[in-house]
């Protein structure tokens, strides 16, 4: 095995067994059982277990925003609501998210909860995220005839943030749509034409 593949199959295990359990209860020799690797390759691909954190990480928001995109191209182009589709189907997307088996929340949020007291680079990744995220909503937002659309991206992250903690946290399968619920008046109140 090549350490490409190595470094893939490490990032898998990481991945399932992190987000599952939480970084601090995996070990590294589980996550080398895991990933079908010796402790030897393990340490070569990551030299420590914070160099693997924020691999998994970051490899995390990249995914998870490139499905984000996807799903908005994809869904809110078929509506006939133009622009103003496009922040609204972020919340549909998460619906579909929450659904999910295995579904836990906010990966980057539950990384800083465990680790960002004592990890910079843990706090960094995390907050790199939600800028990102903040950043990807803004660019949906100045599309629709909105007043203050900056301020309306944050006002939607924080209902994006927010839905997600209450999916995780409380079980609540509605949470998204509601959500979605507010967003739209939100938008409304901005001077949107969003249903």
């Amino acid at each position: 095995m090549d350490h490409d593949e190595a470094r893939t199959r490490i990032l898998d295990a990481a991945e399932k067994l992190f987000y599952e359990r939480g970084i601090q209860s995996v070990g590294m020799d589980e996550l080398r059982t895991a990933a079908g690797v010796s402790l030897k390759r393990l340490y070569q691909c990551f030299p420590a277990k914070h160099d693997l954190v924020e691999a998994y990480l970051r490899r995390r928001d990249s995914r998870w925003r490139a499905a984000l995109a996807e799903y908005v191209d994809a869904h809110a182009d078929a509506q006939a609501d133009g622009p103003a589709a496009r922040p609204l189907a972020v919340f549909d997307w998460l619906g579909e998210w929450f659904a999910e088996d295995g579904f836990r929340g906010c990966a980057f949020l539950n990384a800083y909860g465990e680790l960002g007291a004592t990890s910079e680079r843990v706090g960094c990744v995390a907050r790199e995220h939600k800028e990102a995220l903040l950043g990807y909503v803004a660019g949906l937002v100045r599309a629709v005839p909105v007043a203050e659309p900056e301020l309306l991206a944050r006002q939607l992250v924080l209902l994006i943030d927010g839905a997600i903690a209450g999916a995780a946290l409380m079980g609540e399968p509605s949470a998204a749509r509601q959500a979605r619920t507010a967003a739209a008046a939100l938008m409304g109140a901005a001077g949107s034409v969003a249903g």
